[in-house]
């Protein structure tokens, strides 16, 4: 079993006020692009799974590290990413935050799309973060 499957299984002994409180909190930090802040919400052996990669799940980072790299690597492709309306809900060790991202890439072109974040907290914090968000075309 892959290691951030197994994530998964482990249990929750936080409340769900607790754990609402972490992702407004962890929102709050992706708005100010606070690498420190955002890393200090996860797990050491935390994964990220991006919203788009060559992976069935996106790109998978695991590990404080490339985490933190991937994080950073949104940052520099849109400086001005802003995630607006963050609603969030608890079931158990599972988490979801619905979003409205808005950001503008190095050629100028404008993104704002909907999405969501899953999330499994362990200990309080987030071992799991898997990103979806949609894709908008001109068709």
């Amino acid at each position: 079993m892959e290691a951030s499957k197994q994530i998964a299984t482990d249990s929750n002994a936080h409340s769900d006020a607790d754990l609402t409180k972490l992702l407004d909190d962890f929102a709050d930090a992706w708005n100010r692009h606070d690498l420190d802040a955002l890393m200090s919400m996860m797990t050491d052996d935390c994964a990220f799974h991006a919203s788009a990669g060559a992976q069935v799940d996106g790109n998978r980072s695991e590990g404080q590290p490339a985490v933190r790299a991937a994080y950073a690597a949104v940052f520099e492709a849109f400086p001005d990413a802003h995630w607006g309306n963050p609603r969030h809900f608890i079931a158990g060790n599972r988490g979801v935050s619905e979003w409205t991202f808005t950001g503008t890439q190095a050629d100028g072109t404008r993104v704002e799309v909907t999405g969501c974040d899953l999330f499994t907290f362990r200990d309080g914090r987030i071992a799991i973060k898997n990103s979806f968000r949609k894709k908008r075309g001109t068709n």
